[in-house]
Parts: C-alpha cells; sequence; structure tokens
C-alpha cells in the first residue's frame, strides 16, 4: 500500500482492536447521501444518519481512523476551546446558549456512543486535567473556563498547585494550578474509531476502505464521485476530511483547504510505567492539557504507558529521533523520569481555523462539509456528526444548534508553513516567559 494511505505506525496502532471487514469499491452505485471521510465526524454523521433509515455511503482514501481520529491524545474533552460567556458574546443568547448545551455535552454523547454499542476502546471517565504553566494563564485562561462552566452548573473543581501536582504526579514546579472537569475521561483513539465504524455498518450504512475519492461534480440535481474508477451518485454530499483535506479532498472543492492551517501533533509513548512512578504518575487516570500556546499534553493509556503529546514541525511520519522536545517535556514534568526511553512515537494534522472554532459550511445546495476541530475532536465529533446529519435530513440551518457560516479563508495560505515556524517560535517565547514568572503561593 501507498504510504500516503498505509496505516502509520503508533502506540494506538500496535494495541487496537481489529478492524472490521469494510468495503471495497466495486462498481459503479447510487445512495441517498454519501460521506467522504472515515474520520470521527464522517462515521457519527453515518451512524445517525443510518439510524434514521437512510441509505449513506462513506469514501474512505484509506481506513477509518487513518487521520488525526487514529491518532490523537485519546483526551475526552467537553465543549469547545471558547468559552461560554465570549460564545453568547458571539452569537447571541439563543444560539450561544443551544451551542453551549449542545457542545457542553458532547462527552455524554461520546460515552452514550460507547455504551450503546459496546465499542471496546479502554474508555474511562476519569475527568480532565486544565494546567495552567504560568500564574497569567491561571487566573485569565484556566479560572475564567472554570467559573463560566461552574454558572451553568457543571461542579468542575480548582486545584491549586499541591492539588495538581497530587493529581498529576508531577513536579510541583511544573505547575501553578488548574481544573478538573469530571464531564471528561481517555479511551484508545483508534479503537473507538473502528468501534463507530463497526456500529455505523451494524445500522446500515456502507463503508468503503481504500476508496480516494479523485472528483466531484453535479449531475443533474444530485452529484457524481468518482471512485477507483467508479462511479457513486448521491443526492447529498457530506465531506469531512477536516486537517487531511489539503491530501484528500481539495480535488473535490476547490479552496476548503484555505480554510484551515494544519499543524502537526507528536506523541511518544514511554514503556509502561512500573514501581513508584506507576503509582504516583496520574493515579486517577486523568487526561491532562497545559495553558501554553504550543501545548503540551499527556495521560497514561490502558498498557500503563506515559503518553506526552505536543506540537512539532515533523510531518506525519517520523522517528524517535524527532522526540528530543517531548522527553525534555516529560523531564521538565516528571524529573524522577528524566529523559526516559521510548518505545513509540507518532503524529498527526490538527485543523486549526482563523477563529479555533469548528466550521460548517453549505456553500451549495446538498453539499455540507465540517473542518476544524482545533485539536479538541474525540468528544466534539460525535456531536457534529449528528449535527451534519439533521442538516442532511432537513433541519433549517437556522434551526441547528451550531452556525452554519460562509467559509473564510486565509489570506497567503501558500506561506503557512514559514508562518507556523514563525509563530511557533514566537509562542514558545511567551510561554517560557511566563512559565518563568510563576510565582502563585503555595497552599494558596
Amino acid at each position: 500500500m501507498h504510504r500516503t494511505t498505509r496505516l502509520p505506525e503508533s502506540l494506538w496502532a500496535a494495541t487496537a482492536i481489529a478492524a472490521p471487514d469494510y468495503a471495497r469499491a466495486e462498481g459503479d452505485r447510487s445512495c441517498e447521501i454519501a460521506i467522504i471521510g472515515g474520520g470521527y465526524t464522517g462515521l457519527s454523521a453515518a451512524l445517525h444518519l443510518a439510524q434514521a433509515g437512510r441509505d449513506v455511503v462513506v469514501i474512505e482514501a484509506a481506513q477509518p481512523g487513518w487521520g488525526a481520529s487514529g491518532r490523537n491524545g485519546g483526551q475526552i474533552i467537553a465543549g469547545l476551546r471558547t468559552n461560554p460567556e465570549d460564545l453568547i458574546a458571539t452569537f447571541g443568547d439563543d444560539l450561544g446558549m443551544r451551542m453551549i448545551r449542545r457542545m457542553g455535552a458532547a462527552a455524554d454523547v461520546t460515552f452514550d456512543l460507547i455504551a450503546r454499542y459496546g465499542i471496546e476502546c479502554q474508555a474511562r471517565r476519569s475527568g480532565w486535567i486544565y494546567a495552567a504553566h504560568g500564574v497569567t494563564p491561571l487566573r485569565d485562561v484556566v479560572e475564567q473556563r472554570r467559573r463560566q462552566w461552574a454558572a451553568l452548573g457543571v461542579a468542575m473543581e480548582a486545584l491549586d498547585r499541591e492539588q495538581l501536582a497530587a493529581r498529576a504526579g508531577s513536579d510541583p514546579e511544573a505547575y501553578v494550578g488548574g481544573l478538573r472537569d469530571p464531564r471528561g475521561g481517555v479511551l484508545q483513539p483508534l479503537s473507538y474509531a473502528r468501534g463507530l465504524a463497526r456500529a455505523a455498518m451494524q445500522e446500515g450504512a456502507v463503508i468503503l476502505a481504500g476508496a480516494p475519492a479523485m472528483s466531484l461534480r453535479r449531475e443533474g440535481e444530485g452529484w457524481a464521485i468518482a471512485v477507483a474508477g467508479h462511479t457513486i451518485r448521491a443526492a447529498q454530499v457530506i465531506l469531512a476530511s477536516n486537517a487531511y483535506t489539503s491530501v484528500f479532498a481539495d480535488r473535490l472543492y476547490r479552496g476548503l483547504h484555505r480554510t484551515v492551517i494544519p499543524v502537526t501533533s507528536f506523541q511518544m509513548a514511554t514503556p509502561p510505567l512500573t514501581g513508584e512512578a506507576a503509582a504516583r504518575i496520574l493515579p486517577g487516570g486523568e487526561g491532562v492539557t497545559d495553558s501554553r500556546r504550543l501545548l503540551t499534553y499527556f495521560r497514561r493509556d490502558h498498557t500503563g504507558r506515559l503518553v506526552m503529546g505536543g506540537r512539532s514541525p515533523v510531518e506525519d511520519w517520523p522517528s524517535k529521533a524527532d522526540a528530543g522536545l517531548l522527553q525534555a517535556a516529560v523531564a521538565r514534568t516528571f524529573p524522577a523520569l528524566g529523559r526516559p526511553s521510548i518505545d513509540y512515537v507518532w503524529a498527526g494534522k490538527v485543523a486549526i481555523t482563523k477563529d479555533k472554532m469548528p466550521h460548517i459550511h453549505m456553500p451549495e445546495a446538498g453539499l455540507i462539509y465540517f473542518i476544524g476541530c482545533n485539536g479538541r475532536g474525540v468528544a466534539l465529533c460525535a456531536v457534529m456528526g449528528a449535527l451534519l446529519a439533521e442538516l442532511a435530513l432537513g433541519k433549517a440551518p437556522a434551526d441547528l444548534d451550531y452556525p452554519v457560516s460562509a467559509p473564510d479563508q486565509f489570506a497567503l495560505h501558500g506561506l503557512r508553513r514559514l508562518g507556523v515556524f514563525a509563530l511557533s517560535r514566537y509562542y514558545r517565547l511567551l510561554d517560557r516567559m511566563e512559565a518563568q514568572t510563576a510565582t502563585a503561593p503555595r497552599g494558596g
């Protein structure tokens, strides 16, 4: 198989449940709704549409979970990155509150799907920790989030320096405090993707794997998609390729890829922790994300390994030699581990939009596309798939619990690599300066 579509090596690929038997593109076919992209969003949309009795076909260039859905950190985080008060200010009381309720329940939807379909993905509702790397982000970012969600009835726990260190098992100097959101948790991301695919197939959806869509064109009142020398005709099409739009879907609808900047999220996994380290580090099993602009995030997996992730300039096929910054992050956060040995490294793309919000667009009748998880896709995409299904089933955009907007392209998108590199260096400097001024009193 070509490197572009071969499943990358990773901890998740090594420990995932077996993939179901997907269909192949053989002969022309017709369906009511075709979904291009077999990640969480496309699979959730397929599942919800099949539940409603629709004839739906998922067209996946590689295999479900090949992209970010099978390579992320497996952290289940409720809500959007944007805080509730900002959503109200931007979208008004009615739509803003509907967005808050719908996205705030994203973790519930994810765990409910896992339970309903018996998905074996080591899911654990252990909570999510948002750790502040300095006094300013603790006050202006982390505490603001806790306060606003608390006002809506979510019992987030405020953590001071010592409490966070105890929860995470980290050095008390690593973070000045944070919050714990009980709605969150962790899972095995590739197993979850494969479980979603199996659930969609059980409901009647057809999933084509190894079937890159080569073109998309209008045909009468519907659409024709060229796939592996065959034609799939559909009344409606959902595009859900997210960060890999430039690889697989830009040839289908030009300009999509300019609405996001794809950045690389790079992860490493240690050997299984043993002894005192195993008992001390993340004893409650939470996932942790910190407040850095170039964030780091970490968790334990079901094999006992410590998984550390962060932003990186590497591409989708990294080597262990690329993991120096992550090893340094482990040593900084857990000094007793030093610079640990590495069992696995892997990377995947994250789609970042201008406003750090996911986007739903309907550029033409019968064509819907979703893009921009912004690093929060595990729980978010279950809800987004349901929303896309509602649109395909005929709900008016004005009645949707999320805005349907016009595409907003980045200017000078062709210079994105240079821009990401320059911005990353600037953000790293700001993060370092904030961490150096971390003077919050102990025990406060």
